[in-house]
Protein backbone atom coordinates (compact mmCIF):
# COMPACT_ATOMS: atom_id res chain seq x y z
CA UNK A 1 0.00 0.00 0.00
CA UNK A 2 1.38 3.35 -0.99
CA UNK A 3 2.64 5.80 1.63
CA UNK A 4 1.61 8.69 -0.60
CA UNK A 5 -1.50 10.23 0.94
CA UNK A 6 -2.55 11.43 -2.53
CA UNK A 7 -2.56 7.89 -3.93
CA UNK A 8 -5.52 5.68 -3.25
CA UNK A 9 -4.93 2.10 -2.11
CA UNK A 10 -6.31 -0.43 -4.58
CA UNK A 11 -9.79 -1.22 -3.27
CA UNK A 12 -11.32 -4.42 -4.64
CA UNK A 13 -15.06 -4.98 -4.33
CA UNK A 14 -15.74 -8.70 -4.62
CA UNK A 15 -19.27 -9.68 -5.55
CA UNK A 16 -20.24 -6.35 -7.09
CA UNK A 17 -23.99 -6.51 -7.54
CA UNK A 18 -26.26 -3.65 -6.46
CA UNK A 19 -24.53 -2.89 -3.14
CA UNK A 20 -21.02 -3.42 -4.50
CA UNK A 21 -21.62 -1.28 -7.58
CA UNK A 22 -23.07 1.51 -5.44
CA UNK A 23 -20.11 1.50 -3.05
CA UNK A 24 -17.72 1.25 -5.99
CA UNK A 25 -19.39 4.14 -7.78
CA UNK A 26 -19.24 6.35 -4.69
CA UNK A 27 -15.54 5.60 -4.23
CA UNK A 28 -14.89 6.30 -7.92
CA UNK A 29 -16.60 9.66 -7.49
CA UNK A 30 -13.73 10.53 -5.12
CA UNK A 31 -11.16 9.26 -7.68
CA UNK A 32 -10.29 6.24 -5.54
CA UNK A 33 -8.54 3.30 -7.20
CA UNK A 34 -11.41 0.80 -7.38
CA UNK A 35 -11.77 -2.54 -9.12
CA UNK A 36 -15.05 -4.41 -8.98
CA UNK A 37 -15.38 -8.16 -9.54
CA UNK A 38 -18.72 -9.71 -10.30
CA UNK A 39 -20.84 -11.70 -12.70
CA UNK A 40 -20.62 -11.48 -16.47
CA UNK A 41 -24.25 -10.32 -16.51
CA UNK A 42 -23.33 -7.16 -14.59
CA UNK A 43 -20.14 -6.69 -16.60
CA UNK A 44 -22.23 -6.73 -19.79
CA UNK A 45 -24.66 -4.22 -18.30
CA UNK A 46 -21.83 -1.84 -17.45
CA UNK A 47 -20.30 -2.22 -20.90
CA UNK A 48 -23.59 -1.08 -22.40
CA UNK A 49 -24.56 1.53 -19.81
CA UNK A 50 -22.76 4.06 -17.62
CA UNK A 51 -22.46 3.37 -13.91
CA UNK A 52 -24.83 5.79 -12.19
CA UNK A 53 -25.05 6.08 -8.39
CA UNK A 54 -27.62 8.26 -6.64
CA UNK A 55 -28.99 8.66 -3.13
CA UNK A 56 -32.07 9.94 -1.35
CA UNK A 57 -30.31 13.22 -0.48
CA UNK A 58 -29.72 14.14 -4.13
CA UNK A 59 -26.20 12.85 -4.75
CA UNK A 60 -25.52 11.71 -8.32
CA UNK A 61 -22.38 10.48 -10.06
CA UNK A 62 -22.16 8.97 -13.53
CA UNK A 63 -19.13 7.40 -15.16
CA UNK A 64 -18.25 5.10 -18.03
CA UNK A 65 -16.16 2.29 -16.61
CA UNK A 66 -12.88 1.35 -18.26
CA UNK A 67 -12.79 -2.43 -18.88
CA UNK A 68 -10.32 -3.01 -16.05
CA UNK A 69 -12.68 -1.40 -13.51
CA UNK A 70 -15.20 -4.25 -13.68
CA UNK A 71 -13.77 -7.73 -14.03
CA UNK A 72 -15.19 -11.23 -13.76
CA UNK A 73 -12.19 -13.25 -12.54
CA UNK A 74 -10.80 -13.41 -8.97
CA UNK A 75 -7.21 -12.89 -10.18
CA UNK A 76 -7.94 -9.17 -9.92
CA UNK A 77 -7.55 -9.60 -6.13
CA UNK A 78 -3.78 -10.07 -6.48
CA UNK A 79 -3.12 -6.32 -6.49
CA UNK A 80 -5.68 -5.41 -3.84
CA UNK A 81 -4.72 -3.40 -0.77
CA UNK A 82 -8.24 -3.70 0.69
CA UNK A 83 -11.07 -6.09 -0.20
CA UNK A 84 -14.75 -5.40 0.41
CA UNK A 85 -16.84 -8.57 0.20
CA UNK A 86 -20.40 -7.80 -0.89
CA UNK A 87 -21.62 -11.20 -2.10
CA UNK A 88 -24.89 -12.63 -0.81
CA UNK A 89 -24.43 -14.60 2.40
CA UNK A 90 -25.03 -17.94 0.73
CA UNK A 91 -22.01 -17.27 -1.53
CA UNK A 92 -19.55 -16.40 1.26
CA UNK A 93 -17.59 -19.65 1.34
CA UNK A 94 -17.30 -19.79 -2.44
CA UNK A 95 -16.13 -16.17 -2.54
CA UNK A 96 -13.45 -16.85 0.08
CA UNK A 97 -12.20 -19.89 -1.81
CA UNK A 98 -11.94 -17.85 -4.99
CA UNK A 99 -10.04 -15.07 -3.23
CA UNK A 100 -7.67 -17.26 -1.20
CA UNK A 101 -5.12 -18.11 -3.93
CA UNK A 102 -4.71 -14.49 -4.97
CA UNK A 103 -4.67 -12.25 -1.88
CA UNK A 104 -1.37 -10.93 -0.54
CA UNK A 105 -0.73 -12.05 3.07
CA UNK A 106 -2.10 -9.54 5.55
CA UNK A 107 -4.59 -7.96 3.15
CA UNK A 108 -7.53 -6.47 5.07
CA UNK A 109 -10.87 -7.99 4.01
CA UNK A 110 -14.12 -6.41 5.21
CA UNK A 111 -17.36 -8.38 5.09
CA UNK A 112 -20.07 -5.88 4.10
CA UNK A 113 -22.83 -8.48 4.18
CA UNK A 114 -26.06 -9.25 5.95
CA UNK A 115 -26.16 -11.71 8.81
CA UNK A 116 -23.97 -12.38 11.82
CA UNK A 117 -21.42 -15.02 10.90
CA UNK A 118 -19.98 -14.07 7.50
CA UNK A 119 -16.72 -12.62 8.80
CA UNK A 120 -16.14 -15.77 10.84
CA UNK A 121 -16.71 -17.94 7.77
CA UNK A 122 -14.34 -15.78 5.71
CA UNK A 123 -11.65 -16.09 8.41
CA UNK A 124 -11.81 -19.85 8.24
CA UNK A 125 -11.02 -19.77 4.53
CA UNK A 126 -8.61 -16.80 4.56
CA UNK A 127 -6.26 -17.42 7.52
CA UNK A 128 -3.50 -15.20 6.11
CA UNK A 129 -5.79 -12.18 5.64
CA UNK A 130 -7.00 -9.61 8.19
CA UNK A 131 -10.72 -10.37 7.99
CA UNK A 132 -12.94 -7.76 9.63
CA UNK A 133 -16.67 -7.72 10.26
CA UNK A 134 -18.42 -4.80 8.63
CA UNK A 135 -21.90 -3.42 8.23
CA UNK A 136 -23.70 -1.58 5.44
CA UNK A 137 -27.05 -0.44 6.85
CA UNK A 138 -28.77 1.12 3.86
CA UNK A 139 -30.80 -0.29 0.98
CA UNK A 140 -29.61 -0.13 -2.63
CA UNK A 141 -32.02 -0.64 -5.52
CA UNK A 142 -31.09 -1.01 -9.18
CA UNK A 143 -33.53 1.48 -10.70
CA UNK A 144 -32.40 0.92 -14.30
CA UNK A 145 -29.53 -0.97 -15.94
CA UNK A 146 -26.36 0.38 -14.36
CA UNK A 147 -28.21 2.83 -12.07
CA UNK A 148 -27.95 2.07 -8.33
CA UNK A 149 -29.92 4.11 -5.83
CA UNK A 150 -29.27 4.33 -2.08
CA UNK A 151 -32.68 4.84 -0.53
CA UNK A 152 -32.32 4.85 3.28
CA UNK A 153 -30.00 6.53 5.75
CA UNK A 154 -27.08 5.00 7.63
CA UNK A 155 -23.30 4.79 7.35
CA UNK A 156 -20.67 2.08 7.03
CA UNK A 157 -19.09 0.46 10.08
CA UNK A 158 -16.27 -2.05 10.48
CA UNK A 159 -14.04 -3.53 13.13
CA UNK A 160 -11.26 -1.12 13.97
CA UNK A 161 -7.87 -2.11 12.58
CA UNK A 162 -4.70 -0.11 11.78
CA UNK A 163 -4.58 -1.66 8.30
CA UNK A 164 -7.62 0.42 7.30
CA UNK A 165 -5.97 3.78 7.90
CA UNK A 166 -4.78 4.45 4.31
CA UNK A 167 -8.26 3.83 2.90
CA UNK A 168 -10.33 5.81 5.40
CA UNK A 169 -9.80 9.25 3.81
CA UNK A 170 -11.08 7.94 0.48
CA UNK A 171 -14.29 6.67 2.05
CA UNK A 172 -14.67 10.07 3.71
CA UNK A 173 -14.16 11.93 0.44
CA UNK A 174 -16.70 9.65 -1.24
CA UNK A 175 -19.38 10.50 1.33
CA UNK A 176 -19.24 6.96 2.72
CA UNK A 177 -17.43 7.51 6.00
CA UNK A 178 -16.33 4.18 7.49
CA UNK A 179 -16.75 4.20 11.27
CA UNK A 180 -14.40 1.87 13.15
CA UNK A 181 -15.98 -0.04 16.04
CA UNK A 182 -14.87 -2.44 18.75
CA UNK A 183 -18.39 -3.85 19.32
CA UNK A 184 -19.23 -5.23 15.89
CA UNK A 185 -21.03 -8.31 17.23
CA UNK A 186 -23.58 -6.02 18.87
CA UNK A 187 -23.65 -3.78 15.78
CA UNK A 188 -24.44 -6.76 13.54
CA UNK A 189 -27.25 -8.00 15.76
CA UNK A 190 -28.65 -4.47 15.98
CA UNK A 191 -28.57 -4.15 12.21
CA UNK A 192 -30.25 -7.53 11.93
CA UNK A 193 -33.09 -6.23 14.11
CA UNK A 194 -33.71 -3.58 11.44
CA UNK A 195 -33.24 -6.10 8.63
CA UNK A 196 -36.07 -8.19 10.06
CA UNK A 197 -38.26 -5.90 7.98
CA UNK A 198 -36.70 -7.25 4.77
CA UNK A 199 -38.91 -10.36 4.55
CA UNK A 200 -42.00 -8.39 5.49
CA UNK A 201 -41.26 -5.84 2.79
CA UNK A 202 -40.55 -8.61 0.28
CA UNK A 203 -43.78 -10.43 1.14
CA UNK A 204 -45.80 -7.22 0.96
CA UNK A 205 -44.61 -6.36 -2.56
CA UNK A 206 -44.72 -2.67 -1.66
CA UNK A 207 -42.09 0.10 -1.39
CA UNK A 208 -40.61 0.35 2.10
CA UNK A 209 -42.28 3.64 2.93
CA UNK A 210 -45.72 2.39 1.88
CA UNK A 211 -45.26 -0.89 3.74
CA UNK A 212 -44.10 0.84 6.93
CA UNK A 213 -47.06 3.22 6.69
CA UNK A 214 -49.39 0.23 7.13
CA UNK A 215 -49.90 -0.63 10.79
CA UNK A 216 -50.48 -4.37 10.37
CA UNK A 217 -47.21 -4.76 8.47
CA UNK A 218 -45.48 -2.85 11.27
CA UNK A 219 -47.11 -5.13 13.83
CA UNK A 220 -45.60 -8.09 11.97
CA UNK A 221 -42.18 -6.44 12.25
CA UNK A 222 -42.74 -5.67 15.93
CA UNK A 223 -43.46 -9.35 16.61
CA UNK A 224 -40.25 -10.48 14.89
CA UNK A 225 -38.18 -7.80 16.64
CA UNK A 226 -39.65 -8.40 20.10
CA UNK A 227 -38.98 -12.13 19.77
CA UNK A 228 -35.38 -11.40 18.76
CA UNK A 229 -34.78 -8.87 21.52
CA UNK A 230 -35.97 -11.37 24.11
CA UNK A 231 -33.46 -13.92 22.79
CA UNK A 232 -30.64 -11.37 22.74
CA UNK A 233 -31.31 -10.47 26.38
CA UNK A 234 -31.30 -14.14 27.29
CA UNK A 235 -28.00 -14.65 25.42
CA UNK A 236 -26.42 -11.58 27.05
CA UNK A 237 -25.88 -9.83 23.71
CA UNK A 238 -26.29 -6.05 24.06
CA UNK A 239 -27.69 -3.90 21.26
CA UNK A 240 -26.39 -0.55 20.08
CA UNK A 241 -28.30 2.45 18.81
CA UNK A 242 -28.28 2.61 15.00
CA UNK A 243 -31.21 5.05 14.82
CA UNK A 244 -32.13 7.97 17.06
CA UNK A 245 -34.42 5.58 18.93
CA UNK A 246 -32.94 2.82 21.14
CA UNK A 247 -33.49 -0.65 19.73
CA UNK A 248 -35.71 -1.76 22.61
CA UNK A 249 -38.19 1.04 21.84
CA UNK A 250 -38.57 0.26 18.15
CA UNK A 251 -41.14 -2.59 18.52
CA UNK A 252 -43.52 -0.42 20.58
CA UNK A 253 -43.19 2.33 17.97
CA UNK A 254 -43.99 -0.16 15.22
CA UNK A 255 -47.22 -1.13 16.97
CA UNK A 256 -48.34 2.48 17.39
CA UNK A 257 -51.37 3.84 15.50
CA UNK A 258 -50.56 5.29 12.09
CA UNK A 259 -50.92 8.91 13.18
CA UNK A 260 -48.49 8.46 16.06
CA UNK A 261 -46.03 6.39 14.03
CA UNK A 262 -46.00 8.99 11.27
CA UNK A 263 -45.34 11.73 13.79
CA UNK A 264 -42.51 9.92 15.58
CA UNK A 265 -40.85 7.95 12.80
CA UNK A 266 -39.75 11.00 10.84
CA UNK A 267 -37.02 11.51 13.43
CA UNK A 268 -36.00 7.86 13.36
CA UNK A 269 -35.10 6.92 9.81
CA UNK A 270 -35.11 8.68 6.45
CA UNK A 271 -36.55 6.50 3.68
CA UNK A 272 -36.82 7.34 -0.01
CA UNK A 273 -40.37 6.74 -1.34
CA UNK A 274 -39.03 4.35 -4.00
CA UNK A 275 -36.77 2.33 -1.67
CA UNK A 276 -37.35 -1.41 -1.42
CA UNK A 277 -35.54 -4.23 0.31
CA UNK A 278 -32.98 -6.32 -1.56
CA UNK A 279 -35.07 -9.36 -0.61
CA UNK A 280 -38.00 -7.94 -2.58
CA UNK A 281 -35.70 -7.53 -5.58
CA UNK A 282 -34.45 -11.12 -5.20
CA UNK A 283 -38.00 -12.48 -5.19
CA UNK A 284 -38.99 -10.36 -8.18
CA UNK A 285 -36.22 -11.79 -10.35
CA UNK A 286 -36.42 -15.34 -9.01
CA UNK A 287 -33.18 -15.38 -7.01
CA UNK A 288 -32.60 -17.20 -3.75
CA UNK A 289 -32.93 -14.76 -0.85
CA UNK A 290 -30.83 -14.20 2.26
CA UNK A 291 -33.67 -15.02 4.65
CA UNK A 292 -31.67 -17.88 6.20
CA UNK A 293 -29.01 -15.33 7.19
CA UNK A 294 -31.52 -12.83 8.59
CA UNK A 295 -34.53 -14.49 10.26
CA UNK A 296 -32.66 -17.78 10.14
CA UNK A 297 -29.97 -16.31 12.41
CA UNK A 298 -32.67 -15.69 15.02
CA UNK A 299 -33.93 -19.25 14.70
CA UNK A 300 -30.39 -20.58 15.18
CA UNK A 301 -29.83 -18.37 18.23
CA UNK A 302 -33.04 -19.73 19.75
CA UNK A 303 -31.86 -23.30 19.11
CA UNK A 304 -28.55 -22.52 20.83
CA UNK A 305 -30.54 -21.31 23.83
CA UNK A 306 -32.73 -24.41 23.86
CA UNK A 307 -35.89 -22.63 22.76
CA UNK A 308 -37.74 -21.57 19.61
CA UNK A 309 -38.39 -18.44 17.54
CA UNK A 310 -41.77 -19.23 15.93
CA UNK A 311 -42.38 -15.80 14.36
CA UNK A 312 -39.01 -15.64 12.65
CA UNK A 313 -39.26 -19.31 11.68
CA UNK A 314 -42.63 -18.67 10.01
CA UNK A 315 -41.30 -15.65 8.11
CA UNK A 316 -38.43 -17.80 6.89
CA UNK A 317 -40.87 -20.44 5.65
CA UNK A 318 -43.08 -17.89 3.89
CA UNK A 319 -40.14 -16.37 2.03
CA UNK A 320 -38.93 -19.81 0.97
CA UNK A 321 -42.45 -20.51 -0.30
CA UNK A 322 -42.30 -17.29 -2.34
CA UNK A 323 -38.95 -18.32 -3.78
CA UNK A 324 -40.83 -21.25 -5.32
CA UNK A 325 -44.02 -19.38 -6.24
CA UNK A 326 -44.22 -15.61 -5.91
CA UNK A 327 -47.19 -14.17 -4.07
CA UNK A 328 -47.89 -10.94 -2.23
CA UNK A 329 -49.27 -11.00 1.29
CA UNK A 330 -51.85 -8.41 2.39
CA UNK A 331 -51.00 -6.94 5.78
CA UNK A 332 -53.93 -8.49 7.66
CA UNK A 333 -53.26 -11.97 6.24
CA UNK A 334 -49.55 -11.83 7.08
CA UNK A 335 -50.27 -10.66 10.62
CA UNK A 336 -52.73 -13.52 11.11
CA UNK A 337 -50.18 -16.07 9.83
CA UNK A 338 -47.58 -14.84 12.32
CA UNK A 339 -50.06 -14.80 15.20
CA UNK A 340 -50.99 -18.38 14.43
CA UNK A 341 -47.33 -19.37 14.38
CA UNK A 342 -46.74 -17.73 17.75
Amino acid sequence: MSDNNNTSPRILIFGAGSVGCYVGGRLLSASADVVMVGRERMAATLRDHPLVVTDYEGFRHETRLAPERYQTEPQAAAEADLVLVTVKSQATIDAARQLAPHLKPGTPVISLQNGISNAERLREQLPESRVLAGMIPFNVLQKAPGHFHHGTEGHLMAEGDPSLAPALPWFEQAGLALEQRDDMHSVLWSKLLLNLNNPINALSGKPLLEELSTRDYRRCLAMAQAETLQLLRRAGIPTVRLTPLPMALIPPLMKAPDWLFTRLSGTMLAIDPIARSSMWEDLEVGRRTEVDWINGEVVRLAEQLGTTAPVNARLTELVHDCEQQRREWPAEALLMALKQAR
